[in-house]
């Protein structure tokens, strides 16, 4: 009801970010009073209006800082008095000195929010702070998660001190899956998340449309998908391609509720036409696609797997790793995840017309293929669904980057990425 006179607002704040705002005025923009918009902003963006336009402020400075601009210059623009000010600002909102965020973040331009193309959930420090009393951790520095090769920042996650994680959903499903697998694993001897109980024992806590729950964070870094191409990078292909097979033969033996997943159906009814609207496909490429799909399909082995172990969620710590974030966990076919692994990578790090890059990674994801093929021992169908499958992956990746304002760019490299995969097919069978 309110979405749209919110939005105008969030417009109207993104294209006035150097000027001086207040409550009132926008109150009167929209046509509510201001005791009544403070309430509807928030409970359509999730954070109130004033702190939403300061956090807003804060992004915009630092990539404009991160082009080379000067600070004092960038920081005054943005309103605030003194760089002191904007300094002490960006470490209460974000959880890191501006210096330190540019040095372990790709920081891109943030993208305009939009109400209608995707849900969002914002959260201040100061809410996470309030929840954070029920774990007796309101105490902890909280910071923003932040993906550093992506730029990305999480909106279901922040840092809480140096050795825990809140994370907070409005899918209670996804919830529960991810408790449930975190304890399926260590129960057959593979290091997880551990969930951490609030002081009256609860596994999770439901606050207004909101889940939260705690855990420890997995030691280490996640792997780079641009380090992959660095030195020796068959047997760090091969690497991610045994851990990801140790993963799958854990969560075989874990038998938990999720959800089931037909690929096939979901390309074929969904991601293909979904695609021809909007990029057009090579009908006799496809045609292929699908002859191959329709034969191997119903031959590959299914069960519970982890479906995001892009190289971000993989945690490594000299000779001791582990995964993170099984909220999109399915049963479905199991080459699926080797497939995605490669796939991330290529998405991550993919240059139009570099074909020596382009062919490095062919190299590459057949390598991730051979490690997981050592571990868990692919049958000849799977061998050969490979290619097919990697195209599946990036038919719904890129069908569901269409019109998604937020992921525009991430949608034309993915374009570009599934007709160069369509072209190069043969290239990439074992």
């Amino acid at each position: 009801m309110y979405k749209e006179s919110i939005q105008n607002t969030i417009d109207y704040v993104e294209s006035n970010l150097r000027a001086e705002m207040t409550a009132t005025e926008l109150a009167e923009l929209a046509g509510y009073s201001v005791f009544h918009f403070y309430r509807i902003f928030q409970s359509e963006v999730g954070m109130p209006v004033m702190q939403y336009i300061l956090k807003r402020k804060l992004l915009n400075a630092i990539y404009e800082i991160g082009t080379g601009r000067k600070k004092i210059d960038v920081a005054l623009e943005y309103g605030f008095e003194t760089y002191a000010g904007f300094y002490k600002s960006f470490v209460r909102e974000l959880g890191y000195t501006p210096a330190d965020y540019l040095r372990k973040f790709k920081v891109k331009k943030p993208y305009r929010i939009n109400l209608f193309q995707e849900e969002q959930i914002m959260l201040s420090h100061k809410k996470i702070a309030e929840m954070l009393t029920l774990w007796g951790m309101q105490d902890e520095k909280v910071a923003d998660v932040i993906y550093g090769e992506s730029g990305e920042i999480s909106d279901t996650a922040k840092y809480v001190g140096e050795d825990y994680v809140i994370k907070y959903t409005n899918n209670l499903g996804n919830v529960l899956k991810t408790i449930s697998i975190s304890k399926a694993l260590e129960n057959v001897g593979l290091a997880s998340l551990t969930v951490i109980p609030t002081t009256d024992g609860r596994e999770y806590v439901e606050n207004g449309e909101l889940y939260f729950f705690v855990s420890k964070r997995v030691k280490g870094e996640g792997i780079l998908a641009s380090h992959v191409y660095l030195d020796e990078y068959e047997m760090k292909a091969r690497f991610i391609g045994e851990i990801v097979g140790q993963l799958d033969l854990a969560l075989e033996k874990i038998d938990i509720e999720v959800e089931e997943v037909d690929l096939l159906s979901r390309v074929r009814d969904w991601a293909l036409p979904a695609l021809k609207e909007v990029i057009g496909m090579d009908e006799e490429a496809t045609e292929k696609y699908l002859q191959a799909m329709n034969r191997l399909y119903p031959k590959l082995p299914r069960q519970i797997i982890h479906r995001d172990p892009n190289p971000s969620n993989i945690i490594v710590s000299g000779d001791k790793w582990g995964f993170i974030d099984f909220d999109l966990s399915e049963r479905n076919v199991r080459i699926y995840d080797p497939c995605y692994a490669a796939t991330a990578i290529l998405s991550e790090t993919y240059e139009e017309g570099n074909e020596e890059k382009l062919k490095k990674w062919i190299a590459v994801m057949k390598e991730i293929t051979y490690g997981y093929d050592a571990v868990v021992s692919l049958s000849d169908e799977e061998k050969e669904a490979i290619p097919y499958i990697i195209l599946s992956n990036q038919f719904i990746a890129t069908a569901w980057f269409a019109g998604k304002e937020k992921f525009q760019s991430i949608f034309e490299v993915n374009v570009k990425m599934t007709n160069w995969i369509l072209h190069n097919i043969e290239q990439m069978k074992l």
